[in-house]
């Protein structure tokens, strides 16, 4: 995702500078400053920041954020009950979003699940994901952002993870009644939707007020 965000702030028009990269140990990138993240003190000013790293790394990303008051774009997946309330706290002090997929095409998967669920009462729901071998938490945040969708129209998903070659991501949310059953997928081919859905949540989230937004309000 980082490699994706410098690549489309170089090649497309979408005037934004890169003023630094962040990373476990000293990135190296042409023309752009790297810093561990021990040394994110050390960063210079910046607008936004936007964050794709593991959990272990959120705590100190948001910790810059707050102490600069700048805003924060997050897709950092499995974050603990401790950190998503840490986000709640956080807005109250800055703009912020964090989304388990920049997708615009997840964005709109999300309304129809909710608008499904409310429709099929009694039916089975089950949401299946598939990633790259790589990929570290299971099921995926967005496999459980879109049962929360469900859920909230009193169906109770079951989920399943599927961890295989470098597959980009896939969601199946099925909803299967007696005789007849309904999918909902979304296929995606390149990262770059993320990170070109992450800089769209960025553009959008500088100069607001301090709060806790929805990607679906930045768009």
């Amino acid at each position: 995702m980082g490699r994706a965000l410098l690549r489309l702030c170089r090649e497309e028009d979408l005037r934004f500078s890169v003023v630094a990269v962040v990373a476990r140990h000293v990135p190296q990138e042409e023309g752009v400053p790297g810093f561990a993240v021990v040394d994110v003190g050390d960063v210079p000013e910046f607008d936004v920041a936007v964050d794709f790293s593991l959990p272990d790394g959120f705590d100190t990303v948001l910790a810059l954020c707050l102490a600069r008051k700048v805003p924060l774009v997050s897709g950092t997946t499995g974050l603990s009950e401790g950190q998503r309330a840490a986000l709640d706290t956080a807005g109250e002090r800055i703009p912020l979003v964090w989304a388990s997929n920049y997708s615009l095409g997840v964005a709109a998967l999300h309304v129809l699940v909710a608008q499904a669920a409310g429709l099929l009462h009694g039916w089975d729901c089950d949401i299946v994901e598939s990633h790259h071998v790589h990929k570290k938490d299971a099921p995926s945040g967005t496999a459980l952002t879109l049962g929360a969708s469900a859920s909230l129209a009193g169906i109770s998903p079951h989920y399943a993870s599927i961890r295989a070659g470098d597959i980009v991501g896939e969601h199946l949310v099925q909803f299967t009644g007696m005789g007849e059953r309904i999918e909902l997928v979304h296929r995606a081919s390149s990262r770059d939707i993320f990170a070109r859905g992450a800089l769209h949540a960025a553009r959008r989230l500088y100069g607001r007020e301090p709060g806790r937004y929805r990607f679906e309000d930045l768009i």
